[in-house]
């Protein structure tokens, strides 16, 4: 048994904060779904547009350098195929397609003062856009 206040001062100050630490690991959180952080959390920088289409929608996002898109199926579920593009001024297209059960993406493109176009779709039915955050 510890019988010194200063010992046992010394282990509550490096126990606690490493048990907080092995709790917050071990015990389970949000499931998918259960949290706030929807395709936000996959892609840096603010939403810009949000583009819908029938089966799902197109969400960019942006910082001062890059662009950012991913495709989110309206009802997540089996796998379909699912596809996200984007293409700044003057370059080749980047393209994540696949089949998917909730989002395509993300794809990220270096745009510091270039237009991009954008596109995604899922199970066949899409939309792009022309060129755009310019």
């Amino acid at each position: 048994m510890i019988t010194d206040t200063g010992t046992v001062r010394t282990l509550a100050r490096v126990l606690v904060p490493l048990l907080a630490a092995l709790a917050l690991l071990l015990l389970p959180g949000p499931g998918p779904g259960g949290g706030t952080a929807d395709a936000a959390a996959v892609c840096h920088g603010r939403p810009t547009r949000t583009i819908t289409f029938a089966t799902g929608e197109l969400r960019l996002y942006r910082t001062r350098q890059y662009v950012c898109a991913v495709t989110v199926a309206t009802r997540p579920g089996p796998r379909r195929p699912m596809a996200v593009s984007l293409q700044p001024r003057g370059a080749r297209p980047v393209v994540r397609s696949g089949r998917f059960d909730r989002q395509a993406g993300p794809v990220t493109v270096h745009a510091l003062n270039r237009c991009v176009r954008a596109g995604g779709s899922v199970a066949g039915r899409g939309t792009t856009t022309g060129w755009i955050l310019c």
